[in-house]
């Protein structure tokens, strides 16, 4: 399965050295480089435009024809794809892809600068996220996502238009740029409080069952789709509590069997709920069919869990 996993594009060749293995630091950091002059991530940083822009647009491109999905080749999605692949953040490539952003990126709600941020805080977490990763001031998207955060622990993006109940999709979102500033930062009292109160929102809920009855909030969640986008499911918020670094909490059992029962025979994991929409190019071979981000992304959570669970025995 490692194997399989290294013969593969740089992006997932470092991340299976990195979690799945004892490489060296050095082996790593080579394998990581690559991102930048090869592969998906060489691939991804060519199509950005002279504007600064991917396909033209902030969230959404200059030219969208399909009335039925949501495209995903803008700005925001092509800079989530280059912190997903690894893309070392002071790299030259990154740096001068990021600058273009910064100095051109204007989201399409209210004209604002990309990492001043928008309105909802779903975008905004993911401001959040790729501007503490790639180096950029985010603090007030930060401090107004500690501000929006509900009654009930977490996020929603319909909040505006009247919600109070939360959204696993926008709480995903906005936890893991909280995560990625505290990361980057330190955070702020406020952030790193506002995070905790999230967890114990998705903890308190197993991640996939109503808090009131018990009940399977959507089957949906129980399927794994790479890359995710803006939508929640249970593996996502699996790898999110593992990229914290804390031990595993009790509440994560159901979840991670979860994980383990849907190990296929030959050990690889499915890619099963692929988002709709234009893209830049695939990643995966389509759904039914074995996912080298999934099984990455699965081997590396039950690696945390397990050896956490060892140690503690």
């Amino acid at each position: 399965m490692l194997d399989w996993l290294l013969d593969s594009d740089p992006a997932i060749r470092w991340q299976a050295l990195c979690d799945l293995t004892d490489a060296s630091e050095h082996e790593v950091l080579a394998e990581r480089k690559r991102v930048a002059t090869q592969g998906w991530g060489a691939r991804l940083l060519a199509l950005q435009g002279a504007d600064g822009q991917w396909a033209g647009g902030t969230y959404w491109p200059a030219q969208d024809d399909d009335p039925d999905n949501q495209p995903w080749t803008a700005t925001t999605y092509s800079l989530l794809l280059l912190r997903d692949f690894g893309l070392l953040p002071d790299s030259p490539e990154a740096r001068h892809a990021v600058s273009l952003v910064r100095e051109n990126s204007r989201w399409e709600e209210g004209n604002q600068p990309f990492f001043e941020g928008e309105v909802e805080p779903c975008i905004n977490g993911m401001t959040a996220a790729l501007g503490a990763y790639f180096g950029e001031t985010v603090e007030s998207v930060v401090e107004l996502l500690t501000k929006e955060q509900l009654a009930d622990g977490g996020w929603n993006c319909e909040a505006e238009r009247g919600s109070t109940r939360s959204s696993f999709h926008s709480t995903i979102c906005v936890l893991e740029g909280l995560l990625e500033f505290e990361l980057a930062t330190g955070g702020t009292p406020e952030s790193r409080a506002a995070r905790r109160t999230a967890e114990k929102y998705l903890l308190e809920r197993q991640l996939l069952r109503r808090k009131s009855t018990g009940e399977l909030i959507s089957r949906d969640w129980l399927l794994f789709s790479y890359p995710t986008r803006w939508f929640y499911d249970v593996l996502r918020g699996l790898d999110y509590f593992r990229a914290t670094g804390a031990a595993p909490d009790q509440r994560l059992v159901e979840a991670v069997e979860l994980i383990r029962s849907k190990q296929q025979p030959d050990g690889t994991w499915l890619l099963e709920n692929t988002h709709p929409g234009k893209v830049h190019f695939a990643l995966e071979d389509g759904d039914g069919l074995p996912s080298r981000w999934n099984t990455l992304r699965a081997l590396r959570v039950l690696r945390w869990y397990d050896g956490s669970r060892q140690q503690d025995a």
